[in-house]
């Protein structure tokens, strides 16, 4: 989840329906033509696509995509997902600030994911304010039953409401509905940009139709080999090491909240196991930890955690709520946690999962078991996982991973473990916090996405920004 909507992180998101090598490769034929039609300055369109691509002439639903058409010499279409799961492309992809020799060369063209924004949506579960409003650690058998109910009732929402689209909207399947529009749009290969989870669904595009890659840049790299429970513990690793970063460069503020700010944080939390007030409500522990997590996304969100802090230490939850608030309204959460848990194996009891949910405070004491948590209700979900498992995208050419040393929510490791994997990985480091960085600022990094976009220069691997 980065900054406003665009570049959403989700933590988990690996796999789908149909198995990786089994997939079949053919060539993807569109089920309908494109018609563009205007809309707020941009192109847009519909794209009818199988419900279920194992029987290609069964129901239909829809993806919605955007264009911004290339404003010079045109080499192609730039597909782009933002990530999440649960973050609408077509909705960011026109004010993400791209660079102008991105504008000048590529059709740039954002698909809403199938169960998300403009396409055939979930919209199910429990909304996600009340998801966090329960408190995701365990005191006592209160809090345990508290957040079974909840988890269980989101599971069973979503199998009520959408049963029939549930079991198809992993990344398999994203994969595909990729390769749907590559074909509608009439290019012979794909050049893609992914952030966050869209990592997941290049990797596992690559996988799929690896002679049909022209350029893959994917940047904060989820590892798809790693169970679901274990990316939630490294997940919740990666926070509780921003938050010392944080507290390391405290002093440096004139925000900062006293001269033990790990001990404010702990204080702050503590005061929200009992609530603190917050205008006309009231800060829970829940929304607490998400909104600390919220602001450790980016550096330019240290010092709002700063007077975040202090106003919980003087009993006005009012700033931390108001992150929480902005986390919780990122990305669709029936499609976050449906694409989760579908995209990775979890443990079968929850009892196994709170267990490992508190193991993970040794690591990580003020993220570990809140954020590990989190993913409870994918112990209980309706359908089955297909794990993505380990993607070497033999013939794909070079992938060009990109990944920040300091970045909390997808953190650095799992890209060295996915550029060990791939058969031919490009990994551009950046050293630095935060979570994604191409096209955000950074000269450095911009320069050498663009070259490996553009003229297809991929640099050596372990290029250190």
């Amino acid at each position: 989840m980065r900054r406003r909507a665009a570049l959403v992180a989700g933590a988990l998101a690996l796999a789908a329906c149909g198995g990786g090598g089994d997939q079949p490769t053919e060539r993807a034929t569109p089920r309908t033509a494109l018609a563009w039609t205007g809309c707020d300055g941009a192109e847009c369109a519909t794209l009818a696509v199988p419900l279920d691509h194992d029987d290609p002439d069964g129901p239909t639903i829809d993806l919605a995509l955007l264009r911004l058409p290339a404003r010079g010499e045109r080499i192609g279409s730039l597909l782009v997902n933002f990530g999440g799961p649960g973050n609408s492309a077509v909705d960011t992809a026109p004010t993400f600030r791209w660079p102008d020799e991105v504008r000048e060369r590529f059709d740039i063209v954002a698909m809403d994911p199938r169960g998300v924004g403009g396409s055939t949506a979930l919209g199910c579960g429990v909304p996600a304010p009340e998801l966090y409003a329960v408190d995701h650690t365990v005191e006592d058998a209160a809090d345990r039953e508290a957040l079974l109910v909840i988890s269980k009732a989101f599971a069973v929402d979503c199998e009520r409401e959408r049963g029939e689209l549930l079991p198809h909207v992993g990344t398999w399947d994203v994969a595909r509905d990729l390769d749907l529009v590559r074909a509608a749009l009439g290019d012979e290969q794909l050049s893609y940009v992914g952030y966050s989870y869209g990592t997941a669904v290049g990797q596992a595009y690559a996988e799929l139709f690896p002679d049909r890659v022209r350029a893959m840049v994917l940047d904060g790299i989820l590892d798809p080999a790693t169970a679901g429970l274990d990316l939630a513990v490294q997940q919740a690793a990666g926070f509780e090491v921003a938050l010392d970063r944080w507290a390391a460069a405290c002093a440096q503020r004139s925000s900062c909240p006293g001269t033990d700010p790990i001990g404010a944080v702990d204080r702050a939390l503590a005061g929200a196991e009992a609530g603190v007030p917050a205008g006309s409500r009231v800060l829970g522990p829940g929304q607490a930890t998400v909104g600390m997590a919220m602001a450790l996304y980016s550096e330019a969100l240290w010092p709002t955690l700063d007077a975040a802090v202090a106003g919980v230490l003087e009993g006005d939850g009012a700033a931390l709520l108001g992150l929480a608030d902005q986390y919780v309204t990122l990305v669709d959460f029936s499609a976050y946690f449906a694409v989760s848990c579908l995209d990775s194996t979890w443990p079968d009891d929850p009892d196994q999962h709170l267990a490992a949910a508190e193991s993970a405070t040794a690591t990580s004491p003020r993220f570990g078991e809140a954020l590990v948590n989190d993913y409870l209700r994918c112990t209980l979900w309706p359908v089955d996982p297909d794990p993505l498992g380990p993607i070497s995208a033999a013939g794909a050419g070079p992938v060009l991973l990109v990944s920040t040393t300091g970045d909390p929510a997808t953190p650095h490791a799992g890209a060295l473990a996915v550029a060990e994997r791939l058969a031919d990985a490009r990994l551009l480091e950046r050293e630095g916090e935060g979570h994604t960085v191409a096209f955000q600022g950074d000269a450095c990094v911009d320069e050498i996405v663009l070259r490996y976009l553009v003229d297809g220069e991929a640099p050596a691997s372990r290029t250190r920004c």
